[in-house]
């Protein structure tokens, strides 16, 4: 079992960046995909961002595409996501996700072919026009 922690939200204006962190503790990352999620305030949770266990792969929305970029450091067993040009529709819950399906890919977790087996509790990022 993993745990899963984010960090790194904040307030920014439009334009600006933030990285996120999620940190996690209990088992190593590099047995599992890994994602980011983001919910707006009424609205359901939509994929962000995926990576795959060696940080090779990855997938993003095209909402994000070319804006943000996630990584991975296996030996500081946290995933990262760097958040650039900011724009208002942005705001969320940021959560981070992980999936030990043995099965799961970047691109299944894109697609919402497996459900993540692990969530962490999430970090609000608010973008200011």
């Amino acid at each position: 079992q993993v745990q899963l922690v984010e960090s790194g939200g904040g307030l920014v204006q439009a334009g600006g960046s933030l990285r996120l962190s999620c940190a996690a503790s209990g088992r190593s990352l590099s047995s599992y995909v890994m994602g980011w999620f983001r919910q707006a305030p009424g609205k359901e949770r939509d994929f962000v961002a995926s990576i795959s266990r060696g940080g090779v792969v990855t997938r993003y929305a095209d909402s994000v595409e070319g804006r943000f970029t996630i990584s991975k450091d296996n030996a500081k067993n946290t995933v990262y996501l760097q958040m650039n040009s900011l724009k208002p529709e942005d705001t969320a819950v940021y959560y981070c996700a992980a999936s030990a399906n043995t099965a799961a890919t970047a691109a299944t977790m894109s697609k919402g072919v497996y459900g993540a087996d692990y969530w962490g509790k999430g970090t609000l990022v608010t973008v200011s026009s």
